[in-house]
């Protein structure tokens, strides 16, 4: 399946295996993975592996993360978009599409996520013709959930993820209160 979605300053298209170095960047930065439980890659492998996944998601469900390309520059951001959260339960939750995002810090607090995310929910909503998306952010992360209140989710609850043990926040939009938002 290839993606190609572009914004005003963005291209948002399928993550490949020749993104492999630049996803190491990304999940190797401790600043990066301040808000997901400071577990910041070591190895290119695990990239690699996180990459076979993603394309796999996209084969068997039509939809993964997206790669965040800058248009100016044409450099690696990170990533951003949609998922199909299959392999594990949060907040009572299993099968639930979800929204993320996740840039290199050099490309923080300009508004990449925001328009990466709007550009993800008018794929989900007018393309996939789904009737729900859910966000998640730890608790004190207040960038994201800015940025997710932005683009018209609403914060439901606040929940602990067990397995973990980190303190989470639930979002969720709602087709027709996404077509609210747009009229």
């Amino acid at each position: 399946m290839i993606f190609n979605i572009e914004t005003d300053r963005l291209i948002l298209r399928d993550l490949r295996p020749s993104d492999d170095k630049d996803m190491f960047e990304l999940d190797s930065n401790s600043s990066v993975h301040q808000y997901l439980g400071n577990n910041p890659f070591t190895h290119i492998e695990q990239s690699q592996k996180n990459i076979k996944s993603i394309l796999s998601q996209y084969e068997a469900n039509g939809i993964g993360r997206w790669a965040l390309i800058e248009k100016s520059s044409e450099k690696f951001m990170g990533w951003s978009g949609l998922r199909l959260n299959t392999e594990y339960e949060m907040n009572g939750h299993s099968n639930y599409m979800d929204i993320g995002y996740r840039l290199l810090p050099e490309f923080w607090g300009k508004g990449f996520a925001t328009e990466s995310s709007i550009a993800a929910l008018n794929y989900a909503f007018n393309t996939m013709k789904l009737k729900l998306v859910n966000g998640i952010t730890k608790i004190d992360n207040a960038a994201s959930h800015t940025v997710l209140l932005k683009i018209g989710l609403k914060h439901t609850e606040d929940f602990i993820y067990e397995k973990e043990q980190m303190k989470l926040r639930w979002y969720e939009l709602k087709s027709e209160d996404y077509e609210k938002n747009m009229s």
